[in-house]
């Protein structure tokens, strides 16, 4: 398969970037959040959103991946939440469906830690877990909600255990602990190929409260 061979679908601060180091080290170009500058000269696309590409690709003919087929293997992480822009492809029925419509083939992880390290993250990461989550238009966490663990953790469980209900046993999707020792081969039995690299990427600032 030419062009995107793999979406995640997993939550920020779940491993995204992780993912995306580790794709990148075993020779896909992956688009972590953003189209990169380095990846596109086109005026206009260099650091667009890749949940805008998909949106807007999506809207215009059906196939959300018309645009950055041309540019990468992989999605790494396919949210926006910055000011009134809230795109969340991952959590969009009809996003999920249209992405499996337009390439059978497509290879899916979700990214996962524990729903509660999650959140801890998101409260820890700038400003997402105390103002962005709360007061965006985020699909599962309406306006209001999600200024607490307790109400971002409810919202995390039911996005993976509606990815997990929506893909049952389809051999496309991987659900993906990142934390355990073996997550470098499970991806690689996933995608086909060799994985000579895993960490942790983009961690949280030590002491960030």
């Amino acid at each position: 398969m030419s062009g995107v061979k793999l979406v995640n679908l997993g939550l920020p601060k779940s491993g995204t970037t992780t993912l995306a180091h580790a794709l990148d080290r075993a020779g896909w170009v992956a688009a972590d959040h953003k189209v990169r500058r380095i990846h596109s000269r086109e005026v206009g696309l260099g650091g667009t959103f890749i949940a805008k590409q998909l949106y807007d690709a999506y809207f215009a003919g059906g196939d959300p991946f018309a645009v950055l087929d041309d540019l990468y293997d992989a999605l790494t992480e396919v949210s926006v939440l910055k000011g009134t822009l809230s795109l969340w492809p991952q959590c969009d029925y009809a996003m999920l469906r249209a992405m499996r419509q337009a390439r059978p083939g497509m290879l899916y992880v979700a990214t996962w830690r524990p729903p509660a390290d999650i959140s801890d993250s998101m409260r820890r990461w700038t400003n997402l877990g105390t103002d962005r989550l709360p007061w965006g238009a985020v699909p599962g966490l309406p306006y209001g909600y999600g200024e607490s663990d307790d109400q971002r953790i409810r919202w995390i469980e039911g996005h993976y255990a509606m990815l997990d209900a929506l893909f049952a046993d389809d051999p496309h999707f991987l659900r993906l602990d990142v934390r355990v020792p073996d997550a470098a081969d499970r991806l690689a039995a996933h995608i086909g190929r060799p994985v000579p690299w895993w960490g942790q990427a983009n961690r949280n600032p030590v002491g960030v409260a």
